[in-house]
């Protein structure tokens, strides 16, 4: 027996790949992880096929393929009206969980405190630490989520080096406000601290609501890394592409990193992307999209006995069953795939205590029958 001392000692596999497996041994409907049902647009394809075909094939240069990022920094112009030079501030990445680990890595060093909201995307303590890192959380509460940030303040201390943020948020489908980012702004004037701002949810914002991302407040975007996905915005998540933007000082140390990671991503991807968000028509009704099957996803379920959490971007659905059981959410979670046929999440699985509000997650990016089926197993539940 070989002597290994594991450096993420409590972390076994993750609860999607536990829900996922359980729904495929009892065949349940899998709203679990969060990825479509659906196939991509046809015409995205081809474009790699032809990709493919015009010798796409080998190594891209180590930031990322110039007309894609070339492509990333028109899109931002035309959305945010801010501006990243494609040659120094944009850094093509294998999706965003791996902008993410990056991003971490060249900052974090034994010893910093990084600060987290909880319920959060299960990558960031296990990565933080894994290179020597303290977790700081603030574990955010039902229905709303909000954030006090007078609160977030006592968290502070002279090892704090970055703060996560998330919006929209996943598991939980909040979003960050104006005011949420002026709070924060006042938190750190005067401070090193950076911001590490995961947006890969940008255009799922809903109800006539605007995305806050940082890049939008100077004070807050000369300090952060925002990371966004391709899979999240094309229907591909399994194609692991994303890319991460920051000023020219912290992506060249970003990079550093980077290239001794993954070096380049999937060439031939890189350049059918780019052809295709070359047209904005091939994005801008995502909004509206997502914003249906939440609409239509939530009417099927007021039939239910569950209870409905606000849900003000991602794909999101949280949704309360303290009026249907009193049991723990996973203990919930599993009798739903193996007495119902559904398969959703644990939000205890985003805590790092496990905290339990008898609240589970639902991915809505699924066909309508999909989610009709669905519908109809939980109204019995």
């Amino acid at each position: 027996m070989l002597n290994i001392i594991s450096k993420l000692p409590g972390v076994g596999t993750t609860v999607f790949s536990v829900m996922s497996k359980l729904a495929a041994d009892h065949n349940a409907i899998n709203l679990s992880q969060g990825f479509p049902d659906y196939p991509c647009d046809p015409h995205l394809v081809e474009l790699v096929n032809k990709a493919m075909k015009d010798g796409f094939n080998q190594y891209a240069p180590m930031p990322g393929n110039p007309f894609l990022k070339e492509t990333i920094a028109r899109k931002i112009e035309n959305l945010y009206q801010v501006k990243y030079n494609p040659n120094t501030e944009i850094t093509v990445t294998a999706g965003g969980t791996q902008a993410i680990f990056t991003a971490l890595a060249t900052i974090i060093n034994p010893g910093d405190e990084v600060i987290i909201f909880e319920p959060a995307y299960d990558s960031y303590a296990p990565t933080i630490k894994l290179l020597g890192g303290l977790v700081k959380t603030y574990e955010l509460a039902p229905p709303t989520y909000a954030i006090d940030w007078d609160m977030v303040k006592k968290l502070f201390t002279a090892n704090t080096r970055m703060i996560i943020l998330n919006s929209p948020q996943n598991p939980t489908g909040s979003i960050l406000s104006e005011d949420d980012m002026r709070s924060l702004i006042k938190l750190i004037k005067g401070t090193d601290i950076l911001i590490l701002s995961d947006e890969v949810y940008e255009h799922l914002v809903y109800d006539g609501q605007k995305h806050m991302s940082v890049m939008l407040f100077p004070e807050l975007r000369e300090r952060s890394f925002i990371v966004a996905s391709f899979g999240k915005l094309l229907h591909v998540t399994g194609w692991k592409l994303g890319y991460c933007l920051a000023p020219e000082q912290l992506t060249t140390e970003f990079r550093k990193v980077h290239q001794f990671n993954v070096f380049s991503v999937n060439s031939a991807m890189q350049q059918a992307i780019a052809e295709y968000i070359n047209n904005s028509e091939n994005y801008t009704g995502l909004t509206r999209f997502f914003e249906q099957k939440r609409d239509y996803f939530r009417h099927l379920l007021s039939q239910s006995r569950f209870e409905l959490l606000p849900c003000n971007g991602s794909y999101f659905q949280c949704a309360s069953y303290s009026k249907i059981s009193k049991e723990k959410d996973t203990d919930f979670s599993m009798r739903l795939i193996k007495e119902f046929g559904v398969a959703t999440i644990p939000v205890s699985a985003f805590y790092q205590k496990a905290t339990d509000y008898k609240i589970i997650r639902f991915c809505f990016a699924k066909e309508n029958s999909t989610l009709q089926m669905a519908a109809e197993k939980l109204i019995n539940v």
